[in-house]
């Protein structure tokens, strides 16, 4: 899985995992895994069988990979269902969105607010500099 979970997610899923049942289940998971992939850890035993000319040999380092594959199947497919489970719905993912857009929206609002203030500013002191230099004309 190269997705990362966002901070949320990955919260409650800590939390989901602290319950009872489903920390029975990934130690059940695991340990499955752990057992399958025991027989094929022997790297010595294992090389020497892969040169056996007896087919038993072979049939049972293929049973004891198609057991640990097996179980990291199972503990993949368990793992999805977790993050299905915590995965936000649509709803929420919608809710979240309008959220951010109206701060976006504030805030972009408080910005023409602002910048319109100073535009004022800037007229009244255009306004103000040209009254000083008509003034200024009408003496001379």
């Amino acid at each position: 899985m190269a997705e990362r979970l966002p901070l949320e997610q990955s919260h409650s899923l800590d939390l989901q995992m602290h319950s009872p049942t489903a920390k029975e289940d990934m130690i059940s998971y695991v340990m499955a895994l752990e057992a399958a992939l025991l027989p094929c850890l022997p790297a010595r035993e294992l090389q020497a069988i892969d040169r056996s000319p007896h087919p038993s040999h072979q049939i049972d380092v293929e049973r004891h990979a198609r057991d640990f594959m097996e179980a990291a199947k199972k503990l993949q497919l368990y793992l999805i269902g977790l993050q299905r489970e915590v995965a936000p719905t649509k709803e929420e993912n919608l809710r979240k969105e309008i959220a951010m857009m109206e701060e976006e929206l504030r805030t972009k609002t408080e910005l023409i607010t602002k910048h319109e203030k100073l535009l004022q500013g800037w007229r009244k002191q255009v306004k103000d500099q040209l009254d000083k230099h008509n003034t200024e004309l009408e003496k001379v």
